[in-house]
């Protein structure tokens, strides 16, 4: 199925790229992960299934991200929520469902929370594929060499070889700076909507211990955890991509 072309919108000065499909409610909203953008091959399946399914599909690149403007560089977990929650309240209405891969998952949470907190409670069910909530504290700041230290402090960022593209991957101070005012995984989780987390135990970008450290901290009754033993971080093959569906889907019903 070939993608409409994207529409644009004004958010804070960046111009931010967003796709639309119509449809019936509960819709589905697509949050992609760090340095991807919304015409891979997960958020390409989702598109073609909402509309085998009659539902409506959201979907937008972050700035610095794909089809929309801005700097990668400029980039941090604040801004993109900023984008996010945008496009949310001026696109969908009625019940959604939030999927959201790697750090897309943290972008869904951190939403629940500032939608929950501006009175606004349409989040039915959250989906998250290999989620990397609160990644920069949890992830790459232990992690940090002596010499990534040093380029934080002296160039105000560190480059890092990626597994997925060309281009490194670019850590910024700001970025890791900023992750520690938007962390959730500080204590309980209250999202008020059930939770299904797939997650590969061959992802070699997120530990599955991350997962379960997040599973741990969500209301037990209301959270799917569905471990994948030959899965790796992108869960993008034949097998997994029907899980995703399986999974949205089973959130749709629950919702309607």
């Amino acid at each position: 199925m070939a993608a409409s072309a994207p529409v644009f919108i004004d958010v804070d000065g960046s111009n931010i790229a967003v796709r639309q499909i119509q449809g019936a409610a509960p819709g589905v909203v697509w949050l992609g992960g760090y340095k991807s953008d919304m015409l891979g091959t997960k958020a390409e399946t989702l598109a073609a299934w909402t509309v085998s399914e009659g539902l409506a599909y959201l979907r937008h690149d972050y700035s610095g991200h794909g089809e929309s403007g801005g700097e990668f560089a400029d980039g941090t977990i604040s801004r993109w929520l900023a984008e996010s929650l945008t496009v949310f309240r001026r696109f969908s209405k009625g019940k959604q469902i939030l999927v959201g891969s790697s750090m897309g998952a943290w972008i869904a949470l951190r939403m629940v929370q500032e939608l929950r907190k501006a009175g606004e409670a349409r989040v039915a069910g959250l989906v998250l594929l290999a989620p990397a909530p609160d990644f920069t504290v949890e992830l790459i700041e232990p992690m940090l060499t002596d010499a990534q230290r040093r380029d934080l402090e002296e160039k105000g960022f560190f480059a890092e070889p990626s597994d997925y593209s060309d281009q490194p991957y670019i850590y910024t101070r700001a970025l890791i700076e900023d992750g520690r005012v938007n962390r959730v995984m500080t204590g309980p989780i209250d999202t008020h909507c059930p939770v299904h987390i797939l997650q590969g135990l061959a992802d070699p970008d997120v530990p599955s211990s991350h997962a379960l450290k997040l599973a741990s901290m969500l209301p037990a009754d209301d959270v799917t955890l569905s471990l994948i033993p030959d899965g790796d971080h992108r869960l993008s093959r034949a097998e997994d991509l029907d899980m995703l569906k399986r999974a949205v889907g089973d959130m749709v019903r629950r919702a309607a």
